[in-house]
C-alpha cells in the first residue's frame, strides 16, 4: 500500500545511537533560478498606495517597496541557504508525495524521536530557534534526558516538499498519513512524539486521533477541532453569524479586528486558490505582499514587524516559496481541507487520545478573555473534550509563529508535556 525510498546508510546517527537509514541531500537553489528573480524584481511594478500609512487597505506600499529594493539588491540568498544547511536535509517520496526533512539528531543515547509540523505562510525553518535546544537540552539549561531527535518536514506542496502533480487534494488528514509512514516505516521508530502550529496542529491531532496507540504524544499551538474546515462556510470564521448586541465597546472592536484579520485570507484559500495563484506565482513582489500581510498581522509585534521577523527573515521565508513555485500548491491546501473533509477514525472520546499540551498566546486571546483567563475559558469550551489534555500554558506575548516568536516558552511548554512519557 504504502512505498518509500531510501538509499544506503551513512554516517549519521539516529536515536540510540543507531545509523539513520538515508542520506542528507544539502539545499542547493539553482544560479538560474536566482537570475530569473532579480530580473523579476528589477521589472517590478507596484500600485499607488495614497492614504494606507495605516495599513487599512492591506501591505503599505511604501515599506513592501522599501523590501522589494531590499531583496533585489541588499539581501543573500546564499548566505542563508549556508545557515540551513547547517542541518541535515533529506529527501524521500512516500506513495509518490515527495517529503522534504530538515533534522537536528538529538543528543545522548536515548533521544525521542519528534516530529515538528508547520502551518501557513510557515516555512519549516520557522521552528529553527527551537531545534536545537530540543535535540541538546544540556547545552541550553535543561536536562539532557529530555533530548529529541527532531524531524522537521515541509508540508507537501510547501517549499521543498514539491513539485506535487499527482496530488491535487493534499490536505492535513492526508499529510498525516504520510508523516505517520515517515516517522514509522522509512525511520524505522515504534513510537514518537509529535507538535505543531496553525494547519499543523490539525495535522498533528490527527495523528493523536488516527494513530494514538503509536504517539507519545502530542503538543500543538491551538486548540481547534479537526472539523474546523468543514461544512459550507469554512472560509467565514463566523459561519455567518452577527456580532452580537450589546459587546462593550473594546470586546467589539476586538471582534471586528479578529475577523478582518483571518477573512480575506481564508475566504481566497478556499474559494479561489487557483485564481490567486496564478498571480502569485508570476510575481514575487505580489506573492511578498500576499504572505507579508500575515506575518504582519498574525505576529505579535506592536506595529512593527521587524521587531519578530528582520527583513532578511522575511526574505528568507518568502523565497522558499519562491524558489521551488511552491505557493500555489501550499495555499490550495486549504480548499482541499473543505472539499475532501475530515472523519473520524474511530468513535471514542476524546477524539484525539494521545496525551495533549497545549500553548496559547495573548495576541490570540479571544475578544474579552485575557491571557489568565485563557485556560479556564478553553476548558470551558466545547473543544477541550476533544483532547486527552495533560498541560495547558498561556502566555502574555507572542503571536501566531509561536515557537518563532517565543521559542523558549514553546520549549518549557513542549518538554513539560512530554515529561514522564518517553
Amino acid at each position: 500500500m504504502t512505498s518509500h525510498e531510501t538509499t544506503d546508510t551513512i554516517g549519521t546517527r539516529g536515536a540510540g545511537n543507531r545509523p539513520f537509514p538515508l542520506e542528507p541531500r544539502p539545499i542547493h537553489v539553482p544560479g538560474d533560478v536566482l537570475d530569473d528573480l532579480r530580473r523579476r524584481l528589477e521589472l517590478t511594478r507596484l500600485p499607488d498606495d495614497v492614504g494606507n500609512d495605516d495599513w487599512r487597505y492591506g501591505v503599505n506600499g511604501a515599506y513592501l517597496r522599501e523590501l522589494v529594493a531590499y531583496w533585489r539588491d541588499g539581501y543573500d540568498w546564499r548566505a542563508a541557504e549556508a545557515a540551513i544547511n547547517a542541518y541535515e536535509h533529506y529527501q524521500v517520496e512516500i506513495d509518490g508525495v515527495p517529503v522534504h526533512f530538515m533534522r537536528r539528531p538529538g543528543a545522548g543515547p536515548t533521544p525521542t524521536p519528534l516530529i515538528l509540523t508547520h502551518g501557513w505562510p510557515w516555512t519549516f525553518w520557522h521552528w529553527s530557534k527551537v531545534i536545537d535546544p530540543l535535540a541538546d537540552p544540556g547545552a541550553y539549561g535543561g536536562d539532557p534526558a529530555e533530548a529529541f531527535d527532531v524531524i522537521v518536514p515541509s508540508l507537501p506542496g510547501f517549499g521543498f516538499s514539491t513539485p506535487l502533480p499527482g496530488h491535487p487534494d493534499m490536505n492535513f488528514w492526508k499529510i498525516a498519513d504520510i508523516w505517520h509512514v515517515l516517522m514509522t516505516r522509512v525511520l524505522g521508530h515504534e513510537r514518537y512524539a509529535a507538535a505543531g502550529c496553525d494547519v499543523g496542529a490539525l495535522v498533528t491531532g490527527q495523528l493523536g486521533h488516527k494513530y494514538a496507540d503509536e504517539l507519545l504524544g502530542v503538543h500543538i499551538g491551538s486548540g481547534q477541532k479537526l472539523t474546523l474546515f468543514s461544512g459550507d462556510r469554512a472560509w467565514d470564521l463566523s459561519g455567518g453569524r452577527p456580532i452580537p448586541e450589546g459587546l462593550p465597546a473594546d470586546v467589539h472592536a476586538r471582534v471586528v479586528a479578529l475577523e478582518k484579520r483571518f477573512a480575506v485570507h481564508l475566504a481566497a484559500h478556499v474559494l479561489a486558490p487557483s485564481t490567486l495563484a496564478a498571480g502569485l506565482s508570476d510575481s514575487p513582489a505580489g506573492m511578498l505582499a500576499w504572505i507579508l500581510e500575515r506575518w504582519v498581522t498574525w505576529s505579535d509585534n506592536g506595529g512593527d514587524v521587524e521587531t519578530v521577523f528582520s527583513k532578511d527573515d522575511l526574505l528568507t521565508h518568502a523565497m522558499i516559496f519562491w524558489v521551488t513555485n511552491s505557493i500555489g500548491t501550499s495555499i490550495r491546501t486549504y480548499a482541499n481541507n473543505n472539499r475532501y473533509p475530515w472523519t473520524p477514525s474511530h468513535d471514542r472520546w476524546p477524539v484525539v487520545e494521545a496525551p495533549t499540551g497545549i500553548t496559547f498566546v495573548g495576541h490570540e486571546n479571544p475578544p474579552g478573555v485575557r491571557t489568565d483567563q485563557r485556560v479556564e475559558h478553553f476548558l470551558g469550551s466545547d473543544r477541550a473534550a476533544w483532547y486527552n489534555l495533560v498541560n495547558l500554558a498561556a502566555h502574555d506575548r507572542g503571536g501566531h509563529f509561536i515557537p518563532w516568536e517565543i521559542p523558549g516558552e514553546w520549549v518549557d511548554d513542549l518538554r513539560r508535556t512530554f515529561r514522564g512519557r518517553r
